[in-house]
């Protein structure tokens, strides 16, 4: 019995040393590992953004009234498509076409007054030349009348002569004489009237003229002022139709509405007020805030990141791949603003749309596990 506990004994020892040996170099192994894993490893390091939300990638412009009034009718639907010029909303502008179609009315009146002046301008003319002609017509006649009865007048003055002579040789009687005398002086005096309404002709006429040419003065007068008056009448008409056309609100783009001012007929609408926001058509990228001490110097265009949307939860949905595009230089409202491109078809579960919030986390580079755990003593140390 001593001899058998002596061997137990014996062959205890042996082992004791043996699996300390095997532990002990199990221990070293593993530390090994680990130091060698904590040494080498990489661990992916990322930048939370403050805020963040989805917009559209190119400008979005606001839907303004350009006048104050009521407004009279509403197209503006969250989420419509529109197209550059289409009427989204109208003022009331009833005084404006009532005064409008006054204004046309009125233009339409003075046509008919102005080619009527114009036309008596033209029978002014006509009737210049035609008088002209007819004066010319009438001087011949004139002319030719004067030159028989002077001819007439010639030969009775020649027969009174005559009767003369015969009375004095006693041939004729007296009574012949005279009345030879008297025809001669007769035919004469015809002759005179016919010269002298002969030159009266032609101050008539420049008389005629003169009075024609004070009737077609004051008839282009008349048309001069009707013609300023059409032309003040249809500047009216346009400045109308621009203030009519002002309170017509249009889409300066086509695109989306993205956002829309709850408004309902009747409701006052203040010169400059935002009625909407018009998304042109682009890409879906997502901007983010960072503080600066998480951006400046850490995120660069091409780093990958990871986005997380409010309404998606990614538990449930999971996220969307994005990478930096662009980091702004300056720090504005104590933030820097940075722009990622959403790749929407890794995760087509998402429905993205303008102005969704949520979060970016950003890969600004890797770290090994142990210069984590120093850093974060670090930190620990000096925040007590």
């Amino acid at each position: 019995m001593a001899n058998s506990f002596y061997r137990s004994r014996q062959s205890l020892r042996r082992d004791n040393g043996l699996k300390s040996i095997a532990g002990l170099g199990v221990a070293l192994l593993l530390g090994a590992a680990w130091i060698y894993w904590a040494w080498n490893a990489r661990i992916a390091r990322y930048e939370t953004s403050d805020s963040a939300r989805l917009e559209i990638d190119g400008a979005a412009y606001p839907v303004q009234a350009n006048v104050a009034g009521r407004l009279t009718r509403s197209a503006l639907t969250l989420g419509a498509e529109v197209q550059s010029g289409e009427v989204l909303a109208e003022l009331d502008s009833h005084d404006a076409r009532l005064t409008l179609q006054q204004e046309r009315v009125h233009l339409t009146t003075l046509h008919p007054q102005i080619e009527a002046l114009h036309s008596q301008i033209e029978s002014e003319h006509e009737g210049s030349s035609e008088e002209r002609h007819v004066l010319s017509l009438s001087q011949e006649a004139a002319r030719a009348q004067y030159r028989e009865a002077d001819a007439q007048a010639a030969l009775a003055e020649q027969e009174a002569d005559r009767a003369r002579r015969l009375r004095a040789e006693g041939i004729s009687a007296d009574a012949d004489t005279q009345r030879a005398i008297a025809q001669a002086q007769s035919k004469r005096a015809a002759a005179d009237n016919l010269k002298v309404a002969l030159t009266r002709l032609a101050p008539e006429e420049l008389v005629r003229e003169r009075d024609r040419d004070v009737r077609q003065k004051q008839i282009l007068t008349e048309i001069a002022k009707l013609e300023a008056e059409r032309a003040a009448s249809a500047a009216a008409i346009e400045r109308l139709e621009y203030e009519i056309e002002r309170r017509r609100i249009r889409a300066p783009i086509s695109g989306r509405l993205g956002e829309c001012a709850a408004l309902h007929p009747g409701a006052h609408i203040s010169e400059g007020q935002q009625l909407g926001l018009i998304l042109a058509r682009g890409r879906m990228q997502m901007v983010a805030q960072f503080d600066p001490s998480a951006a400046l110097g850490k995120i660069r265009p091409g780093q990958p990141a990871i986005v997380r949307l409010q309404g998606f939860p990614w538990a449930q949905f999971g996220n969307l791949s994005a990478e930096v595009s662009q980091v702004a230089d300056d720090i504005r409202d104590g933030k820097v603003r940075v722009e990622l491109n959403v790749n929407p078809g890794a995760n087509p579960r998402i429905h993205l749309q303008h102005g969704l919030p949520g979060s970016v986390e950003v890969e600004v580079g890797s770290l090994s596990p142990l210069a984590l755990v120093v850093r974060s003593a670090g930190r620990f140390v000096g925040a007590h």
